[in-house]
């Protein structure tokens, strides 16, 4: 019993050398992946390194991973939280920024309207293509403008509903054109080839009647 214990225990202390023997290896190429990548890519690529090992005792399974690798993690870790604060802070700033940049744009905006307003009630007259005239008679020249470009693009509307219709038409006509010819076509084409039945059945017929008279010369 105690052989047994003590052998046990030689092997564990093996596997467990072999262990870190392997561990020491994989080192460098572990570090090199904790120096880059995102956590998550870091953690995966530390998991997947990692050496699996089994309690030869219990069974159980366990993964050996470097207590530096482990602080080089959380160092990243801590790293990228403090980098997301930051960010976090900078963006925070930067919308309290535009926000005043916002509420003075609308300051002067609200200035303008008001100095227009002033303006616009000061002056009696409007200058239209260098004439002076007054305001009902710059609205009644605008409205004009504005009735006689509506006419126009109702006109144009409506022969381009005009033109599609017929453009619809058309196709449709070709369409049904097309539809008649192919009927036709496959009509002449099963009665040529009705024709053809026929005319191969009277070869054959006069073929076996040829050689029935010879049978009967015989």
């Amino acid at each position: 019993m105690m052989r047994a214990k003590f052998v046990l225990s030689v092997l564990t202390l093996l596997f467990i050398s072999l262990t870190l023997n392997a561990q020491e290896n994989q080192t460098q190429e572990v570090k090199a992946s904790l120096n880059s990548g995102t956590l998550e890519s870091q953690f995966d690529y530390m998991f997947k390194k990692s050496f699996r090992w089994t309690d030869p005792k219990t069974g159980l399974r366990y993964k050996t991973i470097k207590v530096n690798d482990l602080y080089k993690f959380r160092g990243n870790a801590f790293d990228s939280l403090k980098s997301s604060k930051a960010k976090y802070a900078e963006a925070n700033a930067t919308i309290a920024t535009q926000r005043q940049e916002i509420e003075g744009l609308k300051a002067d905006l609200g200035k303008t309207n008001e100095d227009l307003s002033s303006v616009t009630k000061e002056k009696d007259n409007i200058s239209f293509l260098g004439i002076s005239m007054s305001k009902a008679g710059y609205n009644t020249i605008l409205w004009s403008i504005i009735a006689a470009l509506s006419v126009l693009l109702a006109i144009f509307i409506g022969r381009f509903k005009r033109s599609n219709v017929i453009t619809v038409q058309a196709r449709n006509a070709k369409a049904e054109i097309e539809e008649e010819y192919e009927g036709h076509r496959q009509r002449s084409l099963e009665r040529e080839q009705k024709l053809r039945r026929e005319l191969q059945d009277e070869i054959n017929k006069q073929k076996y009647a040829q050689q029935d008279a010879k049978k009967g010369t015989k």
